[in-house]
């Protein structure tokens, strides 16, 4: 399916019914990973829906899906041109979610950074907030196998976050996530200025505006197996300004008044 093909209906939900769930992931040669990912998914959430939004793998990930996709309908594919931000990919699912009436929407790391053993309860804290967050910095919570750097630079930006932003969550960077769907719809995501791993701070600050109620679970962050990480170091100084930014208009009052 390509980008922005997707159809748009609303189906009322029978009292007690199960909430439909998609689990989203955006993918850049992730061939290595990506089947047996999204099995595991569903050993543990078997009635959710994936969607992969791929950024044409050279790789031939985007093709895996597909195959995938013939023989099990939980499985969808968006296919964009080209290498577009992780960003605008997150966007590109929470606007499928909204158009195809999902009632939560799990985003989370193609690359097994986050285990699917933390799928449920990431999705049974569902039942008392509208943005929960698999969490590295609370009780119980940590990273296996993470460069040094990447450690302080993480600790950084959520301390950072919380004294800007005023949001009490301990992991705001990380993006493990489960979003209630009807407060995406009230959420102002046109306001977004992100598109790359900042995106992730600002995608909850615009949910904190929208009086999302945020909550957190431990999960253990396990360093990718296969593959090499997207994330260089001239993007975390992007993304480290882009959220200064942004937090001084916050503070200021700027934002709130525009």
């Amino acid at each position: 399916m390509q980008e922005g093909t997707s159809s748009s209906f609303s189906m009322p939900r029978a009292a007690g019914a199960e909430p439909r769930i998609l689990v989203n992931m955006a993918t850049y040669n992730e061939s290595e990973n990506i089947v047996k990912l999204i099995q595991e998914i569903h050993q543990v959430l078997p009635q959710a829906h994936v969607l992969i939004v791929d950024d044409n793998s050279p790789d031939g990930t985007g093709k895996l899906v597909d195959e995938m996709a013939k023989t099990d309908p939980r499985i969808h594919a968006l296919h964009r041109a080209g290498k577009l931000g992780l960003g605008t990919a997150i966007l590109a699912a929470m606007k499928y979610a909204m158009e195809h009436d999902y009632d939560l929407m799990v985003n989370m790391d193609a690359d097994f950074s986050h285990p699917t053993r933390y799928l449920p309860a990431v999705v049974a804290g569902m039942d008392k907030n509208d943005v929960m967050i698999g969490s590295r910095y609370i009780a119980g919570g940590g990273s296996v196998n993470w460069p040094a750097s990447r450690l302080i630079i993480s600790r950084t930006v959520n301390t950072v976050v919380r004294l800007l932003f005023r949001m009490q969550v301990h992991d705001a960077s990380g993006g493990f996530r489960c979003y209630r769907v009807a407060k995406l719809r009230q959420t102002r995501l046109d306001r977004l200025w992100s598109r790359g791993y900042s995106f992730q701070q600002e995608v909850l600050y615009r949910c904190h505006q929208a009086g999302c109620k945020l909550g957190e679970t431990p999960i253990m962050f396990e360093n990718r197996k296969f593959g090499k990480s997207k994330v260089s170091l001239k993007e975390s100084v992007r993304s480290l300004s882009t959220i200064l930014l942004l937090g001084v208009r916050s503070m200021t009052g700027v934002d709130k008044r525009r």
